[in-house]
């Protein structure tokens, strides 16, 4: 699996975004980030961020379902979905 790596100073160079008092802290998202982001999740299935977390695309198989209101059962097909896991930085900057 080949991983990606995207750093801060590489957004604000290409982008021109330009972060808050602690850069740390603040990170602005706009829609070519998340058009890069989804690309790169397109290409390499991971997209690490420093600092934020990391995104990964996780392939789920086709299983069965069921209907709670009517037991009915039901195939539930196969599909790719985007998790997404924080730093511990990140999380710790939270719950301050």
């Amino acid at each position: 699996m080949i991983l990606s790596s995207c750093q801060r100073n590489e957004l604000v160079q290409s982008h021109g975004i330009s972060f808050l008092e602690k850069r740390q802290e603040n990170i602005i998202v706009n829609n070519s980030n998340r058009n890069d982001v989804r690309k790169k999740l397109k290409e390499n299935n991971v997209v690490k961020i420093s600092n934020f977390g990391n995104f990964k695309v996780l392939n789920k198989k086709e299983r069965v379902g069921r209907n709670p209101k009517n037991k009915v059962e039901t195939k539930i097909s196969a599909r790719k979905v985007v998790t997404f896991k924080s730093s511990n930085f990140f999380k710790n900057k939270i719950n301050e």
